[in-house]
């Protein structure tokens, strides 16, 4: 484990990961709501359009709380190499839809 790469040991095995067609094209989210119980953190990416009162989960990530931590710190060092390579993304100016940071209850 003398070298690392991206967060992996060097010794560690390969893994071959397979990504189809459909899963490639992605699925556009402009909001996302997290909730977090003591075994897991919830991730719902939804799609807001606006004039449109209601929105639908299109998809919901459920992680343990170490690999959020991973996700948080990969997140971060992505930004920071996207904002050195084409400047500051800034802040919205409030003008996104309200968010509510809880444990989703009721339909998701």
């Amino acid at each position: 484990m003398k070298d690392k790469k991206d967060g992996i040991p060097s010794n560690s095995p390969q893994l071959n990961i397979e990504l189809s067609e459909d899963i490639a094209e992605g699925t556009y989210s402009n909001l996302v709501m997290l909730a977090h119980s003591s075994e897991e953190f919830i991730l719902d990416f939804i799609r807001v359009m606006p004039g449109v009162p209601k929105a639908r989960v299109k998809s919901r990530i459920i992680v343990t709380p170490q690999h959020a931590k991973r996700l948080l710190r990969a997140l971060a060092e992505n930004i920071e190499r996207f904002e050195r390579a084409n400047g500051d993304i800034g802040e919205s100016s409030g003008q996104g839809p309200a968010v509510h940071f809880g444990i989703p209850g009721g339909e998701a």
